[in-house]
C-alpha cells in the first residue's frame, strides 16, 4: 500500500527533480498530484515514464493526501503549507521558512533521522539549506569519533541555486562574451557571473555577513550540535550545478586523517574519493546527477592542534534539495506514516 504524494513548484529546477527522485527511487506512490501556479498551469512534467499534468495550487484540496513536497518559495510556502498541514497532509518543505521554527524538525536523513517525529506539533518538516546538507552529512561522522568544536568553510556554490534565473544568466552571459554587441548585464546577479566569482549569495546583515553564511551557522547548529562554532563565507561561482565546499574543522580529540578517511568511507551518503594525484579529487560536474556527497582532499591541517582539511562536493539540486526531501518521505513513511 502507498502513499498520496504532491509535489507543489512541480515546474522549477528542484520541483521537477523531486518527481524524478521520487520515481528512480521507487517511492510507493499510489497516487501523485504535480502542482504549480496558475501561470504554470498545465504544463506537463514527468514522473518516470508517466506524464502529469500540473493542477493550480491555488485551488487544489490536500485533503486525503499523505506527503507534500513543497518547492515554492517562503512567499507561497507560507500561504499553503499551512493549509495543507491543517487537511492532514504532512509538508517538507524546501524553503527557509521553518527552518527556525523550534517547532518544526529540520532534517537530515544520515545525521538527524529521528527528528523526523517531532512533525506532529505542526504537520511540517524542514529541509535544510543546500550548502548545508552536503556539509553535515561529511561531518556527522567525524563529529560523533572526536567532537568538532569549530567550521571554517568557504562554499563555491553554483547558479542553479539561483534557480532558472540564475542559470540563464550564466549562459547568457557566457554567449554575450563572444559576440560584441550581445553583452548581458546582471539580473539574477549582482555582479557579472560568468567568468568570475561573486562573494554574495543572499542579502546582507547587521555583522556583514550574508544570510546565506548565517543559515549554515544556525542550521549546522540545529542539525548536528548547538555547541559548534561555525564561521562561512558564501561565494557564487559559474558552474551550473553542483556546489562545492573548502571545509576546515577543528576537534576536540585528536583525529588522524587515515582513520577520518576510513571513517567517511562507511558512513551514509558518502563516498570518498581522495587520491593524492592529479584528479585524485572530484568536482561539481562529474557529481551532476549523482546521490552521493563527495568527500576528497582529506589531510591533516598542522597550524592548529586537532585539526582536518576537507574538500566536500554535492549535486545541489538532489542531495541540497529534492533528494534529501524524498529521503525525508521514505523516513517519515518507515517511522511514522506505516502503511501496509
Amino acid at each position: 500500500m502507498g502513499y498520496k504524494v504532491v509535489v507543489a513548484g512541480a515546474t522549477g529546477n528542484v520541483g521537477r527533480e523531486m518527481l524524478n527522485i521520487l520515481a528512480e527511487r521507487e517511492f510507493p506512490v499510489d497516487e501523485i498530484a504535480a502542482l504549480a501556479s496558475r501561470r504554470s498551469l498545465g504544463t506537463e512534467v514527468s514522473f518516470g515514464d508517466r506524464t502529469l499534468t500540473t493542477k493550480d495550487l491555488d485551488t487544489f484540496d490536500f485533503t486525503g493526501w499523505d506527503i507534500a513536497l513543497f518547492a515554492i518559495g517562503s512567499d507561497a510556502t507560507k500561504t499553503y503549507a499551512p493549509k495543507a498541514a491543517r487537511a492532514g497532509c504532512v509538508v517538507i518543505d524546501n524553503s527557509s521558512l521553518y527552518r527556525y521554527d523550534p517547532d518544526v524538525p529540520l532534517v537530515v536523513p544520515e545525521v538527524n533521522a529521528d527528528a523526523v517525529l517531532g512533525y506532529t506539533k505542526k504537520n511540517i518538516i524542514a529541509n535544510p539549506n543546500c550548502s548545508t546538507a552536503q556539509m553535515v552529512v561529511a561531518l556527522k561522522p567525524l563529529h560523533d569519533r572526536a567532537r568538532i568544536k569549530r567550521v571554517v568553510v568557504s562554499t563555491y556554490q553554483s547558479v542553479s541555486g539561483a534557480g532558472k534565473e540564475g542559470m540563464d544568466e550564466l549562459w547568457d552571459q557566457t554567449k554575450g562574451m563572444y559576440v560584441p554587441g550581445q553583452e548581458v548585464a546582471p539580473s539574477k546577479f549582482q555582479k557579472q557571473i560568468a567568468f568570475n566569482v561573486i562573494p554574495h549569495i543572499d542579502v546582507f546583515m547587521e555583522d556583514g555577513s550574508t544570510k546565506e553564511e548565517w543559515k549554515m551557522v544556525a542550521e549546522t547548529k540545529k542539525i548536528v550540535d548547538p555547541s559548534i562554532k561555525v564561521t562561512a563565507t558564501c561565494v557564487r561561482v559559474p558552474v551550473f550545478v553542483g556546489h562545492s565546499e573548502a571545509i576546515n574543522i577543528e576537534f576536540e580529540d585528536f583525529l588522524d586523517e587515515d582513520e577520518a578517511r576510513d571513517i567517511l568511507r562507511e558512513a551514509p551518503g558518502v563516498l570518498v574519493v581522495d587520491k593524492r594525484e592529479a584528479g585524485g579529487y572530484v568536482t561539481p560536474i562529474e557529481c551532476v546527477g549523482d546521490y552521493a556527497t563527495f568527500v576528497s582532499r582529506i589531510r591533516q591541517d598542522s597550524t592548529i592542534e586537532n585539526g582536518l582539511n576537507i574538500w566536500v562536493v554535492s549535486d545541489n539540486l538532489r542531495k541540497g534539495a529534492a533528494l534529501n526531501a524524498v529521503q525525508i518521505a521514505e523516513v517519515l513513511g518507515q517511522k511514522a506514516l506505516k502503511k501496509g
